[in-house]
């Protein structure tokens, strides 16, 4: 580990990609929405703000790094 590594802190959150319940359309959002997030194709709704971490209403497929 560099000195560096040390010095820089790495994020706690991350994106994910997500199925669309309504629809099955696959969307990336992130893990902690300001907004109501929905889907492209459907609107209908993937994620809500809480504060912190979203609700998130949708499949999760896969966390992205």
């Amino acid at each position: 580990m560099s000195r560096y590594e040390e010095l820089i802190p790495k994020p706690r959150s991350r994106f994910l990609r997500v199925k669309c319940p309504g629809c099955g359309n696959e969307q990336i959002i992130y893990e902690k929405p300001a907004i109501k997030v929905t889907c492209r194709i459907c609107e209908h709704i993937l994620a809500e703000p809480r504060g912190g971490k979203g609700k998130i209403l949708a499949e999760i497929l896969e966390y992205l790094p």
